[in-house]
């Protein structure tokens, strides 16, 4: 029940994402969360939230291909393999093959995510 419960909020961050809804990012990401794109930058949540909101990251949509979730108490894995269409950084609109190695916790019985580095598949 957990895997399915961290593959849910993995969805729910790319919906919230893509609605540039930021109380729905909130709720997926923990307030530890960063992120380490494939260029070696790293962002806070605090600050990839705002890069999404700003435009300057935009999420138009994601089918994932594989997602692959490990449980051990209260932390876990997850690897994401997405089929991801964004803009980002001012370069145009393609798609992406984004693969997404996630770390997540579980706290007040909500699983969150800690940690996610970018790389593609």
């Amino acid at each position: 029940m957990d895997e399915q419960a961290i593959k849910d909020q993995y969805r729910a961050f790319y919906s919230a994402a893509i609605a540039k809804d930021s109380t729905g990012m909130e709720a997926t990401l923990d307030e530890s969360f960063h992120l380490t794109h494939m260029t070696g930058l790293c962002q806070s949540r605090e600050e990839y939230i705002r890069y999404i909101l700003r435009g300057t990251m935009n999420y138009y949509s994601e089918e994932p291909v594989r997602l692959e979730a490990k449980v051990k108490g209260e932390t876990a894995t997850l690897l994401a393999q997405s089929v991801v269409e964004a803009a980002v950084f001012g370069g145009g609109r393609h798609t992406w093959r984004l693969q997404l190695d996630m770390k997540a916790m579980k706290r007040d019985g909500v699983w969150r995510f800690s940690d996610a580095v970018a790389s593609t598949f």
